[in-house]
Parts: structure tokens; C-alpha cells; sequence
């Protein structure tokens, strides 16, 4: 008698983003070796009908990677391609990790001239959310593409660069914000700059003033953000002076680090958390706490070392931009709200600035940006607390949702701040006109829902 083996359906995880908002059920997830197997993955899915979406970290707070199709990894496609010091340029493949980054540059003698203050993103996700640091001398991720390769979803392969002809040179126009809606990149070409240094200071300062001259202290220092806990009147500053790659730096003893950084910032700041989640009348009394403790320290270091934090205490964000011009009107509407709002905030608000840039879909194209980060421990509810603050965000002139955090704008709300936008609708459906790269957030993005 011969034995039936029956087989068993094929079984795809749940994916889960970083703070656990965005879920999806892929029906397939690939992690390609090489761009040939992308191609084939990617033909494959176009004669079958199949929606396909790139994949980093998982790091944005947005469904901008969420799929019930195939979800494509692009961990294998990560590493260093050429690097050409006359351009000073370094073309690595987009899977790579942003904390890999420094490593590979470092023996090259050049660095990444900014960054966010995390990261585990891969360079694809972060230039194509238009992610940034801080610094009025200094754009995002995307004001750094100089050239990108890019398989879209016929398949093919294309170059993209200043002054290419036909789709691609549409495609470095208008998709260095890309949000995944055009196809998957496979390398990015960024400018990077000599090797530096970087001396840090964290003080706590009264809060009031600080808002007042955010903007004019934020055009006298190289790097300048600050934190603000609700219901209190401190601010921690974070002033970072850029120094030349041969300075010798002074950075935190390690027992300091783990002392302020991780036992402190992440592991009792978790636990004030989980205790004011279940008490919420122990936000208040945290906050100050919070506020009182944070290190106040001066330091030195090689910059990545001093840009990243690490960031273990789970959250949701929503994170608008608007002109560094109306700053201190719009920091003051949202304090004031969100110590009346009625809801217990134990995370602080992050405000930091940049540079103009000329990137369609950038949150800062076309003058000095502002941005103003609220964000919400991930176990409680952030909706209340962002319903009350994102009115002040969309009132204010140009106020631009950062692509990867959370926030309500429709397609015509977004048409209103972003002049590209309409354009940008126009190419994705002649490189997409079989929606493969589509899912919930860009059918809202571009006016397909």
C-alpha cells in the first residue's frame, strides 16, 4: 500500500512594522541575491498580476511597505559599488543598512555629511521618505542622490541621473522621493564628504526662550535639535559642532553610555512608560522626572557616533515640516495645545531644522524647514493626541507630513503642499499603469483610492 503525502500550504508570517501600527499578510516574502533574480521576480509578478513592494527596515510608521502580494527584501542587495573621490561620491546598493554605512565609508576617509538620529533604515527607505537629520547647512537623504538604478515594473532596468533621456531622466526628476510607487531600486549614488568630528553639548534650558530663538540659533550652530516634555518648562538641547576627521575626540566612557543611555534613557524610561500606560496619573510626575534626568554632558566623537541614538523604548510619530519662518508661531500653538489637550503625554515632542532643497516630494523643497516631531508611547492610543495636533500642522503655510510617520492628509490635501505632486501622478502611472507597486497609502498619496 502506498502512503499519500499530503502537502502543506505555503505559510507567510504576519509583518509587523518597528512600533507595531502597520501589519500586513504578504502572500510571499523574497529576498533576491542579485538584480538579475529581481528582474526575474519582478516579470514574473507583472505576467501574473501580482502586487509587489520593496521592503527595509520596517522602520516607518506608515503602510508604505505593506502588501497582501509578494514583499521583496533587499537585505542581499546591501554593500559598497564605487566610490570616486574627483566627485566625491559614493554609489552603494540600496539594501544597505544606514548603520553599516559609516564602516564602509570610514576606510575611504568619507562620511555621509548627515544623518537622523537612527539608524537601522535602509538607504533605499530613507531617501525615498525623504528622511533627514538637523542642520541649516545640510539637506535630507534625498538632496544627497546624485544617481539611482531603478527596476520598474515591466522589468527593466534604468539609470537614472541629471540629464538622462526619456523615462529615467523623468524618473531622477520626479522619484528620488519615491515611496516605493515606481518600481525597486537597486543602488543609489550619494555625495559624501571628507571624514569629521563632532563635539556635542546636551544642556537643559528653559523652554520658553529656546522656542523663541529656535530659528536664528538654529542658523548660528551646525547641528541643533531639542526635546520638550509636556507640562514641563525645560528643554534638552542638543548643539553639535563640526570639526575636522583628524581632531582627537573625547567621547562618553562606556560605563557612562550604558549608564545614561541605556539603563536610564531606555530602560527606566520603559518602565515609566509601561507604569504610567496602566496609571496615567503618573504621566505628569514622570515627565519632570524625565526631564530633570536626561544627561547633560559634553562630548566628542567621529559624527555617526554622536548623530545616532538608540532609540530602544517603542513609539508612533507624526512629523510635519513647515518654513523655518513660522516656527516659534507653530511650536508655541503646539505646546499650548498639548499641555491642554486633556491627553497624558510622556514622550517628548523632537524639533529640529534643514536646509531647502529642490526634490519633488521633499518635505523641504523650496525654503529652510522646521520639523516638529510628536510622538506617542506605542501601547497607548495615539489617535486622540494627533487629532488634536494635526490641525496646527496643516494651517500652518506648507505644513508637509514627513512620508514615513503617521498623518490623515488626503490626496487633495497633499496636491495643496506639494506642486509636484500632480506630475508625480502622472510618471507612476506611465511606469505603473498596471498598479504592481500599489497598496492602501499610495492609492491615498496619489489620488487612486
Amino acid at each position: 500500500m502506498t502512503t499519500t503525502k499530503t502537502r502543506k500550504p505555503a505559510y507567510y508570517s504576519r509583518w509587523v512594522n518597528w512600533s507595531g501600527v502597520s501589519t500586513a499578510q504578504p502572500r510571499k516574502r523574497i529576498s533576491p541575491r542579485d538584480e538579475a533574480e529581481l528582474v526575474q521576480l519582478i516579470q514574473r509578478a507583472a505576467a501574473s498580476g501580482e502586487k509587489v513592494k520593496p521592503i527595509g527596515a520596517g522602520h516607518s510608521f506608515t503602510s508604505v511597505a505593506a502588501t497582501e502580494g509578494i514583499q521583496v527584501s533587499l537585505d542581499n542587495l546591501a554593500g559598497l559599488i564605487h566610490f570616486d573621490r574627483q566627485k566625491m561620491t559614493a554609489r552603494l546598493r540600496a539594501g544597505t543598512r544606514l548603520r553599516d554605512v559609516p564602516g564602509i565609508l570610514a576606510p575611504l576617509g568619507v562620511a555621509l555629511a548627515n544623518q537622523g538620529d537612527v539608524d537601522p533604515q535602509s538607504l533605499a527607505g530613507a531617501i525615498g521618505t525623504s528622511t533627514h537629520g538637523t542642520g541649516l547647512g545640510f539637506t535630507g537623504f534625498a538632496g544627497m542622490l546624485r544617481a539611482f538604478r531603478i527596476i520598474t515594473p515591466d522589468g527593466q532596468a534604468h539609470e537614472c541621473f541629471p540629464g538622462a533621456e526619456g523615462i529615467a531622466g523623468e524618473l531622477y526628476d520626479i522619484a528620488r522621493v519615491s515611496l516605493g510607487a515606481y518600481g525597486i531600486i537597486t543602488e543609489v549614488e550619494l555625495d559624501v564628504v571628507e571624514t569629521f568630528v563632532l563635539h556635542a553639548v546636551e544642556r537643559a534650558e528653559p523652554n520658553a526662550p529656546l522656542v523663541e530663538s529656535f530659528a536664528d540659533r538654529a542658523r548660528q550652530e551646525d547641528h541643533l535639535e531639542f526635546y520638550w516634555f509636556p507640562g514641563t518648562d525645560v528643554a534638552h538641547v542638543k548643539t553639535n559642532t563640526r570639526l575636522p576627521g583628524d581632531t582627537p575626540t573625547h567621547p562618553i566612557p562606556r560605563w557612562k553610555e550604558v549608564l545614561d543611555d541605556e539603563l536610564l534613557n531606555n530602560g527606566a524610561y520603559r518602565v515609566m512608560n509601561d507604569l504610567a500606560h496602566h496609571f496615567p496619573s503618573l504621566t505628569k510626575p514622570f515627565a519632570h522626572l524625565s526631564a530633570k534626568t536626561l544627561a547633560q554632558r559634553e562630548y566628542s566623537n567621529v559624527a555617526h557616533g554622536v548623530f545616532v541614538s538608540s532609540r530602544r523604548v517603542r513609539f508612533n510619530e507624526m512629523e510635519y515640516s513647515v518654513p523655518l519662518t513660522d516656527a516659534r508661531e507653530v511650536l508655541r500653538e503646539v505646546q499650548r495645545t498639548m499641555n491642554t489637550c486633556g491627553e497624558r503625554v510622556l514622550f517628548p515632542i523632537e524639533v529640529r531644522a534643514t536646509a531647502a532643497d529642490d526634490v519633488p516630494l521633499s518635505t523641504a523643497k523650496g525654503h529652510e524647514s522646521c520639523y516638529i516631531a510628536v510622538h506617542r508611547y506605542n501601547k497607548d492610543s495615539h489617535q486622540a493626541l494627533f487629532r488634536h495636533v494635526e490641525p496646527i500642522f496643516k494651517e500652518a503655510q506648507s505644513g508637509r507630513p514627513h512620508w514615513g510617520k503617521l498623518h490623515t492628509l488626503t490626496h487633495e490635501d497633499l496636491l495643496e503642499r506639494h506642486e509636484d505632486l500632480a506630475r508625480a501622478c502622472e510618471v507612476r502611472a506611465k511606469v505603473d499603469p498596471q498598479g504592481m507597486m500599489r497598496n492602501a497609502m499610495i492609492d491615498r498619496v496619489f489620488g487612486l483610492a
